[in-house]
C-alpha cells in the first residue's frame, strides 16, 4: 500500500467515524454524547489553557516505559531465540506470566513504587516486556538457518551474522510490535493516571468524567486518539524506510 492509499483509507475512516458519532449523537440526543463539531472546537481553548502539559506527561511515561520495555524484552527474547538452553529455562516463566492481567498488579506497583510516574512506567513494562520477549524470540527462531549460510562461509563472526542476516529479519516483526505496544501502553496509562497525579491525558479524561464536563472528556479522548495514531504512522513510516526489501 503507497503512501497514498494509506492517506487516503485514513480519511475515510475518519469521515466514517464522524458519520456514525453524528447519528448517535442524533439518535440519542444527550449532553453525555455531544456532537463532534463542539468537540473539535473546544480543542483550541484546551491548547490556550495548558492542555500540552496533559500530553507531554504521558509521552514521557509512555517513551520511558517502552523503552525499557523494548531493551530488556530485546535482550532477553534474543537470548532465548539464540539459546535452546536458555529457552527451556526460561519458556515456561514466560509462559506463565504472560497471561496474567497486570492491571491486577497495579494496586501492588503503587504500593512498591508510590503513586508517582514510576508506578505508571512500571506498570507499563510490565504489561509489554513480556509480548516483547515473545516476538523476538519468535522472530529469531523463525529465521530461515540457510541464511546465514554464505556469510558463515566467508568467515564471518556472530556480531556480523546478526547485524546482516537476524536483524534485518526480525525488524519488520519488532516494529510491528512496537506499534501494538504503543495501542496498549496508551490504554494502561488510562487508568493507572486515574491514580496519583494531576498530569496526563487518563487523568484529564477521567478527572472531566468526574466534572461532568463531557465536552473537555471527549476533547481528551480525541486527543489521546490523535497522539496514539501519529506514532502509529510514524513507526509506520520507519518500517516503510527501514524495511524495503520486504517489499521487494
Amino acid at each position: 500500500m503507497t503512501s497514498l492509499e494509506k492517506l487516503w483509507s485514513f480519511i475515510k475512516g475518519f469521515i466514517l467515524l464522524n458519520i456514525i458519532w453524528i447519528i448517535g449523537s442524533f439518535l440519542m440526543d444527550t449532553r453525555s454524547l455531544p456532537m463532534p463539531g463542539k468537540v473539535y472546537l473546544n480543542l483550541p481553548t484546551l491548547f490556550e489553557n495548558g492542555f500540552y502539559v496533559h500530553i507531554l506527561a504521558s509521552l514521557y511515561r509512555i517513551f520511558v516505559g517502552l523503552l525499557i520495555s523494548f531493551t530488556i524484552g530485546s535482550l532477553v527474547g534474543l537470548l532465548m531465540g539464540y539459546s535452546k538452553r536458555c529457552n527451556k529455562l526460561l519458556n515456561p516463566l514466560v509462559y506463565f506470566v504472560y497471561p496474567v492481567p497486570k492491571t491486577a498488579l497495579l494496586p501492588v506497583v503503587m504500593t512498591l513504587y508510590g503513586l508517582g510516574d514510576k508506578s505508571k512506567i512500571v506498570i507499563i513494562v510490565l504489561i509489554t516486556v513480556f509480548q516483547v520477549i515473545v516476538s523476538v524470540r519468535d522472530a529469531v527462531l523463525n529465521v530461515e538457518g540457510e541464511l546465514y549460510n554464505p556469510l558463515i562461509s566467508l568467515g564471518a563472526n556472530r556480531w556480523q551474522l546478526f547485524l546482516h542476516v537476524t536483524f534485518p529479519a526480525i525488524l519488520s516483526e519488532v516494529l510491528t510490535n512496537i506499534r501494538l505496544s504503543i495501542g496498549t501502553a496508551f490504554s494502561v496509562l488510562f487508568f493507572a493516571e486515574a491514580y496519583g497525579t494531576k498530569q496526563g491525558l487518563g487523568y484529564f479524561i477521567q478527572d472531566s468524567w468526574s466534572r461532568i464536563n463531557y465536552i473537555d472528556m471527549y476533547s481528551g479522548i480525541v486527543v489521546l486518539s490523535l497522539v496514539g495514531l501519529i506514532l502509529f504512522i510514524l513507526i509506520d513510516y520507519l518500517e516503510s524506510i527501514c524495511c524495503r526489501y520486504k517489499r521487494n
